[in-house]
């Protein structure tokens, strides 16, 4: 595997956090390059998820830094946190997380219909995005009519169909068989590599994070990566 070269499209540092006595981060730190696929692994509580979700704003940490590309995230308002997570970030769960009660077609159109996006040109990018993932068959049903397979390849449109400089995949393939989860990995790797998105994958599976081009280790929350923002 082989880091991307070029500067950091998103970064982490000196990052602590807890929730009550626990202590999920104790420092972690890591930089992505624009491009890169870089997996998150670690045993269980190690702090993975908590260190993904810093760096995508959804949880603040105590003290540290997060910066993506020249903006400090931690010095935004929840507004303008929201709106990066809606255009510049796309997200991919363990279970999908798709909404119910929509369609997969409405699913992948939401977050361009949340960004303002007419409905006609949000639904044609939606389903160009299913054409390419190989599920625009499943564009009328709801979530819970399609297999595990197909919902995450819905997710994985939903996180592609804005055009997001970095995606977040936690534990995406958790959920599925391992044939299921190998095609979901190689269309998100693949996909993402084409629109030179970068990717933060947390997992704890070898043959995930052998779609990296490296891996960031984390114990007792901390990682191996030293990083200083200045």
């Amino acid at each position: 595997m082989t880091a991307v070269e070029g500067p950091a499209v998103l970064a982490g540092a000196d990052l602590h956090k807890r929730f009550g006595q626990t202590v999920a981060l104790a420092g972690a730190g890591m930089r992505v390059a624009r491009g890169e696929i870089v997996a998150v692994m670690g045993p269980s509580g190690s702090g993975k998820s908590t260190l993904l979700h810093c760096l995508a704003g959804i949880v603040l940490p105590e003290s540290g830094q997060v910066r993506y590309g020249e903006t400090d995230l931690l010095q935004l308002p929840d507004s303008r946190r929201s709106r990066l997570r809606r255009t510049e970030f796309g997200f991919v769960f363990q279970f999908g997380q798709l909404v119910p009660e929509l369609t997969c077609l409405q699913n992948v159109a939401l977050p361009l219909r949340l960004s303002g996006l007419g409905r006609r040109t949000a639904n044609a990018r939606a389903t160009a995005w299913l054409e390419r993932l190989d599920v625009a068959g499943v564009a009328a049903k709801r979530p819970g009519e399609v297999s595990g397979g197909q919902g995450q390849r819905v997710a994985v449109a939903r996180a592609l169909v804005t055009g997001p400089a970095v995606v977040f995949a936690d534990e995406p393939t958790g959920a599925l068989d391992s044939l299921a989860g190998e095609q979901v990995m190689k269309l998100l790797t693949d996909a993402a590599r084409e629109s030179a998105a970068a990717i933060v994958l947390v997992t704890h599976e070898a043959r995930v994070a052998a779609y990296s081009d490296r891996e960031v280790i984390v114990r007792d929350g901390r990682t191996r990566e030293s990083v200083v923002l200045t």
